[in-house]
């Protein structure tokens, strides 16, 4: 097989490719990145199955050019962050779902059909109250960011009603893990929170910090996609890439403590718009899927995690 990742030098994607890699079945992994967000270094020294294309997903010649020959594709680039997204809407729009288009245009065009991973966001059930979060949930998106998943996902499904393509649309939740970058305007939380306490400066909590967050982390991602990948898996709905669990953030914080052997300080800062109060997935979907999946548990992850960032935090 030949697989397609666009994304594919950022955080989940560059993981994505190194687990692909070690798939006898798959002779080339292509990583597809404009490098905005991802990074060469996350690829770097790796499976030499693993080939990264540096191009924008808004030119169609490229997007064609790699997607030619694919047996299958997973679209995980997008331009992140609700934040980023409240900045700039256009710019997220033009990306996350123009370019989104472009990618299963390429997709179309292709003598046979590739199987279609395409990456949404729980950021789609938005202003929603009902929990846990189920796929047949009207969807309220709070931002424009969750506006572009939703409407990324909802093309991606309508290709495959209109024109057979093979789909499955994970909804992300709050996934974490090794390579996810700290230190910038946009940062993730679980970044945020380590970085900030390798360095002995307090972390940036947005409210009280009794947010509810379901946690993923990036290994447990890894492995569900590469399934459906190998195993051509689809879904005439979305569903949910997550377990159910229900952690705050200062649950978080708690155990970073505990990693680390020490109290570290907080600096509350007013709540982020476009933020939901609590966000927690009904995994029933999944679970008919790859029933046999295991999810590496929060603090598992976060262990692995914090051992990666003092790694790379001098």
């Amino acid at each position: 097989m030949r697989v397609v990742v666009t994304g594919g030098a950022g955080f989940i994607g560059a993981n994505l490719c190194r687990r692909l890699a070690l798939e006898s079945a798959i002779v080339e992994v292509v990583a597809f990145d404009d490098l905005s967000t991802g990074s060469r270094k996350n690829l770097e020294g790796v499976d030499p199955k693993i080939k990264l294309v540096v191009a924008t997903l808004l030119d169609r010649d490229d997007v064609d050019a790699t997607v030619d020959g694919a047996d299958a594709i997973v679209h995980l680039a997008a331009r992140p962050s609700v934040p980023r997204s409240l900045a700039d809407p256009v710019a997220t729009h033009r990306v996350n779902v123009d370019g989104t288009v472009n990618v299963l245009e390429a997709a179309r065009g292709l003598s046979r059909s590739p199987r279609f991973v395409f990456a949404s966001s729980s950021s789609v059930y938005g202003a929603n109250p009902t929990m846990p979060k189920t796929e047949d949930l009207v969807a309220q998106p709070r931002s424009p960011y969750a506006a572009s998943k939703l409407s990324g996902e909802s093309y991606a499904l309508a290709y495959q009603e209109s024109f057979g393509l093979p789909v499955l649309a994970f909804r992300f939740f709050n996934v974490f893990g090794p390579l996810q970058t700290p230190g910038h305007a946009y940062a993730a939380v679980v970044p945020a929170f380590i970085h900030a306490a390798l360095l002995d400066e307090p972390l940036p909590v947005h409210g009280d910090g009794l947010q509810i967050r379901d946690f993923t982390f990036v290994d447990t991602v890894t492995d569900v996609i590469t399934r459906a990948v190998l195993d051509g898996v689809t879904s005439p709905t979305p569903v949910n890439l997550a377990f159910g669990t229900r952690s705050t953030l200062l649950d978080v914080i708690a155990i970073i403590e505990q990693l680390l052997g020490k109290s570290v300080e907080r600096n509350h800062l007013p709540v982020r718009a476009g933020d939901v109060r609590e966000s927690q997935a009904s995994n029933a979907r999944l679970r008919q899927l790859f029933p046999d999946v295991s999810p590496v548990g929060l603090a598992e992850g976060l262990k692995a995690t914090v051992a990666w960032m003092q790694s790379v935090v001098v």
